[in-house]
């Protein structure tokens, strides 16, 4: 009777391992090679890939050795200054473009990826509504411990509103009441840029960055956690460390059980990622015991506690957490990002800083502060954001899953294909742009984004229509308001320190910071 048990039991572990073994094999080498076969049928070409690994180290190899040297804009003309970071951050995807066409397959680790450049394809990918082309399994796993399932991401803004969960204009009637929050961060920097310009004698040398990110951290920290904003920026200071030490892992994290492995980087992550987590839910748990406050993390409550799809707290906790990491993301990182950009393009072409620095004045007459009507009539500083976001877009990649078997164009894409479509190269290219797509030109948009260039719906740095992020306004009244203040009290160039060497680390910003020479007019 023991011996039957035994063989049973022994039987049963053999059919496990055979599973197990079957199963990874499949995973690893037999459904990429049946991916990659579908694509080959329809004339979809790549480079070849190694074993487990498949194209990485050829794009860790290209990200080691950048291809454009580090240049300070002084050393050369101000207005042929090219801003082509494409080139710089995936020269990879520039070469296969070349060899292999607008469409092409690589692989990372055992995911088969698929890059796609024709323009009507990206048009049809932009504008997909349908939650089978979602976000990939990929980065929720590898940038899960950062950006999670949120609201604010364009997959998960397009889940919130088919579940109506949480509107689109109530982000719009938020931001208008959070302008006193946006005036009042914006006024402690300028005071304290004006305090280092006294000290200084007359000019500071200032690395802007920090300064813009306490501004933003200050507005969201606020704006999110009302009264308990302290903790806010507690919060937010982690989920930066959060941020680069995700950045580290993005790609390698994509070769089978790398994630599992207690490497540094990994350690660190899981570190802080239980850190922010278990920062939120004590925040949580005191407001659910303290009186509610009408602030974001109120709406994300109220957000939770209403849709019936939340069930277990687990998964409630899951859906908070997610969205506080996607409010520092989108009205964060994102927002400081794209103000030390257009800072620094501002500073390198004096003559745009003059025209934004004369429409503001005008806007703003009798030294008044800027309120939601007023930054909606400053056409030129929004053309000026809307060129910067177009050269440095924060999010370089716009990456989908085919959660079921797809058509885009042309394009049979299969079920578990990973499409990319390149923001920093679509808002850069000649063909679409003019010859001068990779200078700075606020006049592209002077008839809007429809009339920038020959194909509107390239321009994408918040996302493109149904899947457009619902951060977007909060970012850019952000944006309005901070630079308007800046450009109405201060005058700026380029610093000789300022080294020009775009980096991605999740959003693209500037590797060492950006160095600028500050006067009070």
């Amino acid at each position: 009777m023991e011996l039957q048990v035994l063989k049973v039991i022994f039987t049963a572990i053999t059919i496990a391992c055979l599973s197990a073994v079957i199963r990874t094999f499949d995973i690893v080498i037999w459904r990429p090679q049946r991916l990659r076969s579908k694509l080959r049928e329809q004339g979809i070409r790549g480079p070849p890939g190694s074993f487990l690994v498949g194209n990485l180290w050829e794009i860790k190899n290209h990200q080691s050795h950048p291809t454009t040297p580090l240049k300070s804009p002084l050393q050369e003309d101000k207005q042929a200054m090219t801003h082509d970071c494409s080139s710089k951050l995936f020269p990879f995807l520039d070469r296969w473009r070349q060899q292999y066409g607008t469409v092409f397959t690589f692989s990372m680790g055992n995911l088969q990826m698929l890059y796609v450049y024709d323009v009507e394809a990206v048009k049809e990918i932009s504008t997909c509504i349908s939650l089978d082309f979602g976000k990939p399994s990929y980065q929720q796993k590898a940038m899960g411990p950062l950006l999670g399932q949120g609201i604010l991401t364009s997959n998960g803004a397009e889940w919130a509103r088919q579940r109506k969960i949480l509107a689109p204009e109530f982000f719009v009637n938020k931001v208008k009441g959070m302008m006193n929050l946006m005036v009042e961060s914006s006024i402690t920097l300028v005071n304290s840029w004006s305090e280092m310009i006294v000290k200084e004698g007359g000019v500071a040398e200032i690395n802007i960055d920090s300064h813009l990110r306490s501004f933003s951290g200050d507005v969201i920290s606020k704006a999110c956690f009302g009264s308990n904003y302290a903790k806010g920026q507690e919060i937010f200071l982690k989920l930066r460390a959060l941020q680069e030490a995700t950045s580290k892992i993005a790609f390698t994290s994509t070769i089978p059980g790398f994630r599992y492995l207690p490497t540094k980087s990994n350690r660190e992550t899981w570190k802080l990622e239980s850190e922010v987590q278990s920062l939120i839910l004590k925040v949580v748990k005191g407001r659910k015991e303290a009186t509610s406050e009408q602030d974001l993390l109120q709406m994300i409550l109220e957000g939770a506690e209403n849709s019936s799809k939340m069930g277990r707290s687990e998964a409630t906790d899951r859906f908070i957490v997610d969205n506080c990491k996607n409010i520092y993301l989108a009205g964060y990182e994102t927002t400081a990002v794209a103000a030390s950009w257009t800072l620094m393009l501002l500073a390198s072409n004096p003559g745009w800083q003059a025209k934004v620095r004369e429409e503001v004045m005008q806007v703003m007459h009798s030294g008044q502060l800027p309120d939601a009507d007023e930054i909606q009539k400053m056409k030129t500083l929004t053309m000026v954001i809307y060129e910067s976001l177009r050269l440095y877009p924060p999010v370089a990649i716009v990456s989908r899953e085919a959660l079921k078997d797809m058509k885009f164009g042309n394009i049979q894409v299969p079920r578990g294909v990973v499409v990319w479509t390149l923001m920093a190269t679509l808002q850069q290219d000649p063909e679409i742009w003019g010859p001068d797509a990779n200078r700075f030109d606020p006049e592209r948009f002077a008839n809007g984004v429809t009339g920038a260039c020959k194909l509107p719906y390239v321009y994408m740095p918040f996302g493109v229509g149904p899947r457009t992020c619902l951060g977007q306004n909060l970012a850019m009244a952000e944006l309005k308001v901070l630079l308007a203040l800046i450009i109405s009290n201060f005058f700026f160039s380029i610093s000789p320190k300022y080294r020009h060497s775009p980096a991605l680390r999740l959003v693209i910003e500037p590797e060492f910071g950006v160095d600028l020479l500050v006067r009070r007019l």
